[in-house]
């Protein structure tokens, strides 16, 4: 997700500066790879992925939403829709438990919410 909030914020996409980011947290070869595999996927899988996320957002705009909520919403809709080995469950637990962590106080609830629009728009649910 910090990655993913780095890219947001610089506009910096490139793999030099995601291994540079890298490069600053301990982690295991398995989670580097796992990091690497979210934030390139959702870079490359972006438009459509916002798409997904305004449509289930009913009554928000992306420019309106904070970066944090954003972000983690990118991340969930990119396990969601692209990584069929992560369940469901998991993918929408981690993201409202990240967004407990890192949002504001309505985080988890708005995460949740759009969350669930997403899966009953990708027929998941």
């Amino acid at each position: 997700m910090q990655a993913l909030y780095q890219v947001e914020m610089t506009g910096d996409a490139s793999p030099a500066s995601l291994e540079l980011f890298l490069g600053h947290f301990e982690g295991s070869l398995k989670a580097r790879d796992f990091a690497r595999r979210l934030v390139q996927g959702v870079v490359k899988q972006r438009q459509e992925i916002d798409r997904i996320i305004e449509q289930c957002a009913e009554h928000w705009r992306l420019k309106r939403m904070a970066k944090v909520d954003l972000t983690i919403l990118r991340m969930a809709t990119y396990e969601l829709l692209f990584c069929p080995d992560i369940p469901l469950n998991v993918s929408m637990d981690e993201a409202i438990e990240i967004g407990k962590r890192y949002g504001s106080v309505d985080s988890a609830t708005f995460i949740n919410g759009v969350l669930d629009q997403v899966a009953h728009a990708s027929g998941m649910k």
